[in-house]
């Protein structure tokens, strides 16, 4: 928090941290009440601010890569996102490492509508719904895998890897990119409203959709710090020394892949 707010005094940063505390607390346990919440319930607890603009889409026939954050109550977005948008819910994410407990919490995830794949099968199931609409959620701020593979980009005043898979899945399918940002009306309660990055993004440069993202997220984190999820250790990945290399080469690989 310190390298992310320079300004603040100390007093200020211990202010966030105690703020969010408070939020994590809140936020694990409304996180077991969505294994059991009802529909209605959920219903009365996430509501979407703009929903014609998914209207919009499915007259555009348009599939959707939406991307969200770690950023307030993102289980209820998972668990309710079919019965938000009229689009087939497809959410991408890293599977646990014990089994047994992963198909428990993603059968609990799935009972209103969502899919849940991993990056070794989304293709697959994507392909079961290729007459059907189908809206894809990856949580885009999540820790990286390999440097080379990485968007490196300046966030919260820090050089920062970010997730790539988004776009690139974007230009294979040529689908409509869209921003969902989660915010807290009161305890237990939040609405989502979405931002669209992209309706064509073979049209846009490299780097645009997931740069159009990092910005949006920063700026909700700056103006609210203590709702975004702190204890992911979002930094733990050091800054390789060879980084305007890397930067070069993964542009150059995108241009060649999709531009050329």
């Amino acid at each position: 928090m310190k390298h992310s707010f320079p300004d603040q005094d100390e007093s200020e940063i211990k202010r966030i941290q105690k703020r969010f505390y408070r939020f994590f607390a809140n936020l694990f346990a409304e996180s077991i009440k969505n294994l059991t919440i009802s529909e209605k319930n959920l219903r009365k607890r996430m509501k979407v601010v703009n929903p014609e603009l998914f209207d919009e889409l499915r007259a555009a026939n348009k599939d959707i890569i939406l991307l969200s954050s770690h950023y307030n109550n993102w289980e209820f977005l998972i668990t309710a996102q079919s019965l938000l948008i009229d689009f087939q819910a497809v959410g991408i994410g890293m599977p646990l490492s014990n089994k047994f407990w992963d198909k428990k919490l993603n059968a609990r995830r799935e009972r209103f509508g969502m899919r849940v794949v991993n990056a070794e099968n989304y293709k697959n199931v994507l392909r079961e719904y290729k007459n059907t609409p189908t809206a894809t959620l990856i949580l885009n701020d999540q820790s990286p895998g390999k440097d080379e593979n990485c968007y490196w980009t300046n966030f919260l005043n820090q050089e920062t890897a970010f997730y790539f898979g988004a776009e690139v899945m974007a230009n294979q399918m040529d689908a409509a990119v869209v921003n969902g940002v989660i915010r807290k009306v009161k305890r237990g309660y939040y609405e989502i409203e979405f931002y669209l990055i992209t309706k064509n993004p073979r049209n846009e440069s490299y780097g645009y959709i997931t740069e159009t993202y990092v910005r949006q997220l920063e700026q909700e984190v700056q103006f609210k710090p203590e709702f975004w999820l702190w204890s992911h250790k979002r930094w733990k990945k050091d800054v390789p020394e060879n980084l305007q290399e890397i930067k070069e080469q993964h542009k150059q690989r995108f241009l060649n892949k999709f531009r050329s």
